[in-house]
This record gives structure tokens, sequence and C-alpha cells, in this order.
């Protein structure tokens, strides 16, 4: 570049420039370069999506032959093209001689030489950007009703725009500069194939200062174009990315930036269900009537869930999920269960989106199994909420009722009102990018809400709020799921928000259902070590014996009420029934062990304390600080623990 600039006859530049050799190159290098990238966007398009998206046999093979122009050298390539498209090419003299295509020595060869060399530069920023663009987005759009054009124009296109844009650049300007295969496929004639390049390579031989100047017009023109594209290529801009609830960074005014972790349900909900009208009897209720509380006035959206339609839900999951499900409009169900169980899997599955595994399901008197997503009635709200990061709040909120043919301003208006209803309205105008995660979860809820479906699939949909903020908007859903016509599937680890939002509660382990019961007998007979220790407290599997039971692994534990001896059971022991001790009790307790303290925490006003032991699995007892300091607990004090037979309920399998 300095030497370019140094050497420039800066008084001549314009003489140099205007000349007509240099216009007319000039002109044959623009019709070229804008020609072959037309040409690169319609072939490499395609190709940098099957790339990113399509698993085939070869593929790498087909990824290292779209790469070989970039480090072959382009005379070679030249030649290579003129053996295959030359008219004694491979294929020349029959296009020649069927088509009349006649590319050699062309403008069309120099298009095609040009496009050779320049096309992969399209493919690898258009493949990064498809590849970084996860198909969450895409997902989420189908389950809100868009067909997959309305997909591609309305998410995939704007969010892979500025990747688009950057390979676009970066393949004009390398064709603009193409020298090599296009002097061995095309030739240099004046006027039909010499371009800017090949002038300079000429005018080298006769004036120096004229080719220093058209050198420094193209450096000129290569500068701009990496300063337009400002680091996109190389990884500094990239594909549009939204943050979303999934990642949450800072918090802001309303305070609801953090995450909620959940915690252990409350003594006071565990003897009844907390949705009035919910049937006491253990097992699925064949007909749930919804929450008592009355419900807003929902606004009316098109689409098959809206109005006053009941859609009864009937599937059958098979893969790696198996399972019957059923239930009757207006119930409200919890998923829960321990990490790997298939819960997301069993919502991908209702949607349609996963081969792990194939729900026949059935909303109303319709079977949607052979559906596509987009004309299943079933929303869904993935875990990080999967917000639009090109569209405001409200034009995320907007999204299904647009794609049901809704109006703008009445799908604005409605969407408004969902916002406002869920404490988000005056931040109708901020993109996903400017919300906090507790903020753009709301927004995502209100999106699926807005689209009134058959079903309800909702992924963690509280996770990223805190405290008040989650109170206020799991009041705001309880009273929604009130006058809902579908069923609501709930995946959660928070046990409030199963007892006060679910009429039943499904446990899944292994993609099989372990459980499926109202609350109130969830809670006080778990048949999930997973779901017990949720609830605080201890769960140890193990086969029946005539008095208690043999523990998987090592231990006995008598119990009062013992099962039939042999059975699969389950001992569930409360926190508070574990007595800590420095020396070994005398008197009642049947079941003593030894151990060593591991760790203390606290929990409200009492602490618990996990205890390690040779004899049992490890135990967790709820002790007062006081008591605490009067023993002289620390970590690793050696201590004994205690449990009466009383205090041991056996739960079969």
């Amino acid at each position: 570049m300095a030497g370019i600039l140094a050497r420039t006859s800066w008084g001549d530049l314009g003489t140099h420039l205007t000349s007509p050799e240099v216009t007319e190159a000039l002109r044959i290098s623009l019709v070229v370069s804008f020609w072959s990238l037309g040409l690169s966007l319609l072939l490499g398009v395609p190709l940098a999506w099957l790339l990113a998206r399509v698993d085939f046999p070869g593929k790498a093979v087909v990824r290292s032959l779209v790469l070989l122009p970039m480090v072959l050298p382009p005379t070679v390539g030249g030649v290579a093209l003129l053996l295959g498209f030359g008219r004694r090419g491979l294929l020349g003299g029959w296009l020649e001689s069927w088509f009349g295509v006649q590319l050699p020595f062309h403008t069309a060869g120099a298009v095609v030489a040009a496009t050779f060399v320049s096309m992969p530069f399209l493919v690898i920023s258009l493949e990064g950007a498809l590849a970084g663009l996860h198909v969450r987005y895409e997902e989420t759009a189908a389950s809100l009703g868009a067909g997959p054009l309305r997909v591609f124009r309305t998410v995939t296109l704007p969010m892979i725009a500025p990747g688009l844009a950057a390979g676009a650049a970066l393949t004009w300007a390398r064709a603009l500069g193409e020298f090599g295969a296009t002097i061995t496929f095309a030739g240099n004639l004046p006027g039909v194939t010499q371009t800017l390049p090949l002038q300079v390579y000429l005018l080298l031989q006769d004036s120096a200062e004229a080719a220093t100047s058209v050198s420094l017009l193209l450096l000129v023109i290569a500068t701009a174009v990496l300063v337009a594209l400002r680091g996109r290529w190389a990884g500094g801009g990239g594909t549009v990315r939204g943050r979303t609830s999934g990642a949450v960074t800072r918090t802001d005014a309303d305070g609801d930036g953090a995450s909620d972790a959940g915690g252990t349900w409350p003594d006071h909900m565990t003897g009844a269900s907390a949705a009035p009208g919910t049937p006491a009897s253990p097992g699925p209720p064949t007909a749930t009537t919804a929450h008592a509380e009355g419900a807003d006035a929902a606004p009316t959206a098109p689409g098959d869930g809206s109005g006053t339609g009941r859609w009864p839900l009937h599937a059958d999951v098979t893969g790696f999920n198996r399972l019957t499900l059923d239930a009757a409009p207006g119930t409200t169900i919890a998923v829960v269960g321990p990490n790997g169980a298939g819960k997301t899997t069993l919502l991908r599955a209702l949607l349609g989106l996963t081969p792990r595994a194939h729900a026949a399901l059935t909303l109303g008197a319709q079977d949607v199994s052979a559906q596509p997503p987009h004309r299943r009635g079933v929303a869904w709200v993935p875990q990080d909420g999967a917000l639009f990061p090109h569209l405001t709040a409200l034009g995320n909120t907007a999204y299904g009722l647009r794609a049901h043919g809704t109006g703008r301003a009445e799908a604005r208006r409605e969407a408004q009102l969902w916002l406002d209803r869920l404490g988000v309205g005056h931040l109708a105008h901020r993109r996903p990018a400017q919300l906090s995660g507790g903020q753009a979860g709301r927004v995502a809820l209100a999106r699926a809400l807005a689209a009134r479906p058959r079903l309800l699939l909702l992924d963690e949909p509280l996770a990223a709020l805190d405290q008040s903020t989650r109170a206020h908007v799991r009041h705001t859903l309880r009273r929604h799921l009130a006058g809902f016509g579908g069923v609501c599937l709930m995946v959660t680890h928070d046990p409030v928000e199963a007892v006060s939002l679910a009429d039943r509660v499904l446990v899944l382990e292994d993609g099989h259902t372990v459980q499926d019961a109202v609350p109130a007998e969830v809670t006080r007979h778990p048949r999930s070590p997973w779901v017990a220790r949720m609830l605080g407290r201890n769960a140890w599997p193990g086969t029946a014996t005539g008095d208690g039971l043999r523990m998987t692994g090592a231990g006995r534990l008598v119990a009062a009420d013992p099962l039939p001896e042999g059975t699969g059971a389950l001992a569930v022991i409360g926190p508070e029934a574990v007595s800590v001790h420095r020396t070994r009790p005398s008197g009642s307790p049947r079941n003593v062990w030894p151990g060593r303290v591991r760790e203390i925490t606290a929990l409200g006003s009492r602490l618990r304390v996990l205890v390690g032991s040779p004899e049992v699995p490890d135990l967790v007892g709820e002790i007062t600080p006081q008591a605490a300091a009067e023993l002289g607990l620390a970590e690793d004090t050696e201590v004994w623990v205690s449990v009466k037979a009383t205090e041991v309920t056996l739960v079969p399998l």
C-alpha cells in the first residue's frame, strides 16, 4: 500500500482513470463481477444451506471441493475450466452443439472464471451464519403457525442477513479483482474479457504510472469493502444474535434479571392440591376442571384455539419416550423428572420436531399426527424463550397472530394487550437484546398465549424470573389457563409452580411414566427418588423385607409398616424425622447409624445437615441453629443419626 501511494502520479490520476481503455475495462469488470455475484447467490445459497443443515454421505468431500478454489492457483483453475468447458473439453462441445453456448473467450467465460474463484467466500460466510442460527428460532416460529416459506422469509433470512451481506461483498470484491483464471479461460479481449486487473497487467508494460493509478483504484475498492464489513466475515459481526432469557448478564430497573433455582415444596402445600376442584384421589383424573379463579377477558386471536373451543388431548408416544397421555380440556400438567428423563423430548415429540420420539396426537376430534408443526395448533415456549432478535417485543408477540392471517393493526393491538397483561407493555418497542432475562421470558410467554393454541407447551417458562415477578406472572398464567380450552404441559423444576399451576404432575424417568397423579398424591407418596429429593425428603430405593427395606447397594432399614417381601420399594424419610447425636443414642429408635457431617446449610430458620455414613446412603436432617450449637456441629464432625421406624414411609415402585 505504501509503495502504491508513494509511486502514484497524483497530477495525472484523473487522466489515467478516464482514458477509454481504463473506462472500458472498468465497465467489463463491473459487468463480470455483478453477474458473478448473481451466479454465486443462485448456486451458493442452496449449497451453503445443504452444508449447514443437511447431513448426507460425502458431505466432507463436497465442502473440500467448495474450498478448493481458495487454495488452488487461479491459472490452474482456468486450465481446468478450459478442459471442462472449452471446445474440446468434456462439456464444451456438447454445450456449443446443443445450445450454441460458447464460454471461452467470451464475457460469459469471464463470469464463469470469476464465479469459480469467488463463490467459496459466499458459501463459507453463509454456512457459518446458518450454522450459528439455532434451529429453535425456526421451530418456535413454526409452532406459532408460520409455514416454511414464511419462516424463511421472516425469521431465517433476516437473522442470516449480515452473514449473507458479508459473503456477497467479499464475493463481489474477489470477482472484481480476478486475473489468473480469467486470462487463462476467457483470454484478454478488449471490450469482451479485458477486465481491470488485465488492464493493469498490460499497462505495466507500456505505462507504469497509469498501471499504478488503476491499481490504486482497485486498492481503494478492496479497502472500502473491508471497512464496510468491519470484521463481520472474520467473526466480529456475524449472525444477528439477540440475548434471550437463557443468557442473562445484567438486571434492569425492574430487577427481574436474576434466575431463581426453585426450592422444596412448602409443608402447607403437601396436604392438598393447589388447584380448587382437583380430585383428591390418586391417579390421573378423567376430567379436570379449570382453576377456580376467574379469567381476564383474553384477547381473541384467529386460529384453532380461539373462541370457546374445547380440545381434549390424547397422545401415544413411542421412541425414546414411551407413554400414553390423556387429558381433558382445561387440564394443566406439570412434567417433572431428572435431567435426561425425556421432558423436553416429550414436548418436541408433540410438536413433531424430533426423530427421537413420535407422538400419535389427537386434539379434540382431529388427528394431527401427520400434520407439520405449523398446522398442529401447538404453541411452544422453549427454555430460553427464542425471541426473534430482529423484531421488537411487540413484533415478537404479534408474530403468531400475523401467521394466522390477522391484519397488522389488529395483531399489534392484540399483542399490546398481552404484553400489558404480563407487565411488559411499556417495553413493546424494545428488541430482545435490550431486555433482561425475566422480561424476555414474559414476552416469550405472551407470544405463545397470543396465538391461542389448542395445546400449550411450556419448557420452564418462569425459570428466569425473580421471586416477586414470578408470583405475578404465575398469577396471570393461572388466570389465563382457567379459561383455556386446550391442554397445557409445563416442564418445571420448581415445586411451587407444579403445585400452584398444575392439576396433575407427570413424573418421567428414562422416557417412562413413573407417576401421574394430582400434586397432593405425588407429595405424599412420591414414586421417584428424584421427586422425593426435590421435595426435600430422603429417598432410598431397595427391596422390601419382612421388617423394612434392604437398600440397593448396602444397608438395611426398619419400617413400622413393611410391604410384602420382595417388593421393589422406595423408602421416604422427612429430614425433620432425622435425629442427630454426638454419641450413640439409647432408647426406642430402631434405625441408628454412625456418620460424619459433610455439609451444613441454612434453610430459612433451620439448618440442613448432610451426614455421610458407611452403612447407609447420605442422609439429610433438619435441626435448629441452637441444637447445632449445643452439639458443636461443624463439617467433618463425627455424629450418630437415628430414625424411628414409624417415620419411614415405604412406597411400592
